[in-house]
């Protein structure tokens, strides 16, 4: 069987309350957003509850939709995720959602599981190989990066977190100042304090 990373995330409580019916078209609207950036094996979808699940072919490109999901959620909701990697069953390929088994979602929900609840500052993604160990690198390894990546991800204010979406996607800083409707200065300053950090070691990640 082939190895994959599965991801499974959840919903976190924001700091103001939020509709269930709104959170699900927030998280959906969010799922589709991080797909066609991110795309994944099957379908990246909701589950069950706050939940979502997708399978990706690499760990770069997981880690990235784990990124994007929390970028691309409405403001102030959030999310954290669960990744694993290892052999996969499918039972219901043609069901919504799909039916999966094996070593990759055991892992993905063991480092969801690790991050507590609520999850602590910095700590939104962490990544588990316990039933495929040597798959992609050491696990530790993998979640210093995850640690130092969301913890720069928590230091950026809302306009700051639009522009590293964006910059994920493609967009230039010039295109960046004309949506956000201010100067190419203030793009710049914003990069400097924290997105190209974020963005670059993101790209490296996935390479």
């Amino acid at each position: 069987m082939v190895m994959v990373f599965a991801l499974i995330g959840d919903l976190v409580g924001s700091r103001r309350p939020i509709s269930r019916s709104d959170a699900q078209a927030g998280l959906e609207t969010a799922l589709r957003a991080t797909s066609s950036v991110a795309p994944p094996m099957d379908r990246l979808e909701s589950t069950v509850g706050d939940e979502f699940q997708g399978v990706y072919a690499d760990l770069g490109q997981a880690t990235l939709a784990s990124l994007l999901v929390r970028l691309n959620l409405p403001a102030p909701m959030d999310a954290r995720c669960g990744i694993g990697v290892g052999e996969r069953e499918v039972s219901g390929g043609d069901r919504t959602p799909m039916l999966q088994d094996g070593e990759a979602w055991w892992g993905a929900r063991a480092a969801l599981e690790a991050l507590g609840e609520p999850p602590g500052r910095g700590r939104h993604t962490a990544y588990a190989d316990r039933y495929a160990v040597g798959a992609a690198g050491p696990a530790e390894l993998v979640n210093a990066f995850l640690i130092v990546r969301d913890g720069l991800v928590d230091r950026l204010n809302d306009r700051s977190r639009r522009m590293l979406r964006r910059s994920l996607e493609g967009a230039s800083q010039h295109q960046i100042a004309t949506e956000e409707s201010i100067s190419a200065s203030a793009v710049s300053q914003a990069f400097a304090k924290g997105v190209t950090a974020v963005r670059d070691a993101q790209r490296m990640f996935s390479l």
